[in-house]
């Protein structure tokens, strides 16, 4: 009997509360929804304080409180884990008050939105780069910030996912035994993340894959290509004497010499 008493005594102060918002949104007195708004936003009740302080945004437009709703509402967003609007209205405070003491925090929220979107390494990374991009403007704009090491921090874990990314997508090509594409882009990974941990991997699929190329040629190709992958041999024995992959390396050379011996080196 205790219990059905407490109940119906929450179910009635909710339905009270309720009643109470609902005639805030039709009142029209907008210092108490401004005051109720904030109210709201500290008890983390995010939606309806977000919602009250859409409504006076346009109220308060042109006056100094217009840009602390506006900062608010990008808080709201963020609250409820809404990463995508938050940052928008981060970014989109910036453009609207540039020079409001909020600027430094928002221009680091703005950011920090971006990394919260940032997918898994398989899937798209435009939310990766531009996290990227946000925390550098950041670091450039405020370097005496004590946000710096955490920035920089940030970047090195988004550019590993970037360097992650371009691995799997070379390896997947190399994988299903794409060795044009892998080729390509193998040398592209290679080449725009030259200190990547995967580095040795990835020298060594360009490796087989020219060398499997040169393979599966026609006749008339296969002597250039078992030259371009000979040469790629080099490459990856003078960068790495000791590989794990140098059995596997050495005889991929000596299918090479065998098929380019054949050839009077006059010709």
């Amino acid at each position: 009997m205790k219990k059905l008493i407490f109940i119906f005594v929450l179910f009635s102060f909710t339905l009270s509360g309720c009643s109470d918002y609902q005639k805030l949104l039709k009142s029209t007195d907008n210092s108490l929804k401004y005051k109720k708004a904030v109210e709201y936003y500290n008890s983390e009740e995010y939606v309806k304080a977000s919602t009250l302080f859409e409504e006076l945004l346009p109220i308060y437009r042109g006056t100094s409180k217009a840009e602390t709703i506006s900062y608010y509402i990008s808080y709201c967003s963020y609250g409820q884990g809404d990463y995508i609007s938050a940052g928008y209205y981060f970014r989109n405070f910036l453009k609207t008050f540039p020079d409001s003491p909020y600027s430094e925090e928002s221009l680091y929220m703005s950011a920090y939105c971006y990394y919260l979107e940032s997918p898994n390494a398989r899937l798209d990374q435009t939310p990766t780069a531009s996290a990227i991009d946000a925390f550098q403007l950041y670091i450039n704009r405020y370097p005496n910030s004590t946000r710096i090491p955490k920035c920089n921090d940030y970047i090195d874990e988004l550019q590993d996912k970037l360097v992650f990314k371009s691995y799997l997508s070379a390896k997947g090509y190399f994988d299903r035994e794409h060795y044009p594409s892998a080729i390509i882009a193998l040398q592209n990974s290679l080449k725009d993340y030259p200190g990547s941990s995967y580095r040795e991997d990835l020298m060594f699929m360009l490796l087989d894959s020219k060398y499997e190329l040169a393979y599966k040629s026609v006749v008339s190709k296969k002597r250039e290509r078992y030259n371009n992958a000979k040469e790629e041999y080099y490459s990856f024995v003078d960068e790495y004497p000791k590989s794990k992959h140098l059995k596997q390396a050495e005889k991929m050379m000596e299918d090479i010499e065998s098929y380019l011996g054949k050839f009077n080196t006059n010709n």
